[in-house]
């Protein structure tokens, strides 16, 4: 297994390594802005995606991944549990656009609303 690796995001939301643990836990204390997008449907549902800021790739097959999308109230059929995670904040955002579009077509095949309340990105 390998060891766990720190990260933060520099200004331009690009990932990079943090020297140590000290620096990862001031950085996320002090400056963390880890939110990439939420969305809340009126129906309750909610999807969010977060810099993790520990890279959650545990073998060496690529970039680390320390971003993730998760939805939250929702139960999807095949177990698909709608978690996913990206190494860059753009393929984060695309990867919550596309979570987005998958829950609405789900809450559309249910006969639920597909409204959002609330969306930040």
């Amino acid at each position: 297994m390998r060891a766990l690796a720190y990260y933060i995001l520099d200004a331009d939301r690009r990932v990079v390594p943090a020297r140590d643990v000290i620096e990862w836990g001031a950085w996320f204390e002090n400056l963390a802005n880890r939110r990439v997008a939420a969305t809340h449907f009126e129906c309750g549902v909610f999807v969010s995606t977060i810099f993790l800021g520990i890279d959650h790739r545990f073998d060496d097959s690529g970039p680390p991944l320390v971003f993730e999308t998760m939805t939250f109230e929702l139960s999807m059929d095949g177990g698909d549990d709608f978690q996913f995670r990206y190494s860059s904040w753009d393929d984060a955002v695309a990867g919550h656009a596309g979570v987005v579009r998958r829950v609405k077509a789900q809450l559309a095949k249910a006969g639920l609303s597909t409204s959002e309340i609330e969306a930040t990105a």
